[in-house]
C-alpha cells in the first residue's frame, strides 16, 4: 500500500534579488499574473489584505494544459527567514488531495540566491499521483520571474 501522505523539495538557484522574488510572494502576488501570464491568470483577494498571514487569495491558473483554481489562505510569512506558506482550502487540487500545503522560501548569502519550493500533501487515495507536475510548474514559474527580473 502506498503513503497517502508525501513531501516534495525543490530548490532552484536565481540570479535575481532573492528579496524581490520573497516579496513578490508575500505582498505582491497579485503581480505574478503580469509577469507570467501564460501560467497563472489572476490572483484575486477574497479576504484580508496581501502581505498579511490570514489573508484569502484565489489563484487562476494553467497546470498540465487545463485551466484551473486554487483559493488558498496564507497561513504564514517570516520575513526574516523570508518565507511564506499557503494552504489549499478549495479548487481543482483539493479533488485529488485532503491537503495541500505549499511553502517557498528564499536563502539569499551575498549574490547566492535559492528558491525553496516544498509541497506537503495527503492524497484522498493511494491511485493519486505525486504532485511532480505541479512542482514542474513552480519550477518553470520561478524561472519566469527570475528572467522577468533581469530585464
Amino acid at each position: 500500500m502506498a503513503p497517502l501522505t508525501g513531501k516534495m523539495v525543490s530548490k532552484t538557484k536565481i540570479e535575481s534579488g532573492g528579496d524581490v522574488f520573497h516579496e513578490l510572494w508575500s505582498s505582491n502576488p497579485h503581480h505574478v499574473p503580469n509577469i507570467s501570464p501564460a501560467k497563472v491568470q489572476g490572483c484575486d483577494l477574497h479576504e484580508g489584505e496581501f502581505g498579511k498571514a490570514g489573508s484569502i487569495v484565489c489563484w487562476r491558473y494553467v497546470h498540465d494544459g487545463k485551466n484551473k483554481v486554487a483559493k488558498q489562505v496564507i497561513e504564514s510569512i517570516d520575513e526574516e527567514n523570508k518565507s511564506i506558506t499557503f494552504k489549499m482550502l478549495e479548487g481543482d487540487l483539493m479533488e485529488l488531495y485532503k491537503s495541500f500545503i505549499i511553502s517557498i522560501h528564499v536563502d539569499t548569502k551575498g549574490e547566492d540566491n535559492l528558491v525553496t519550493w516544498t509541497l506537503d500533501y495527503e492524497k484522498l487515495h493511494e491511485d493519486v499521483e505525486d504532485p511532480n507536475s505541479l512542482m514542474e510548474f513552480f519550477i518553470h514559474l520561478t524561472k519566469d520571474i527570475e528572467s522577468h527580473h533581469l530585464q
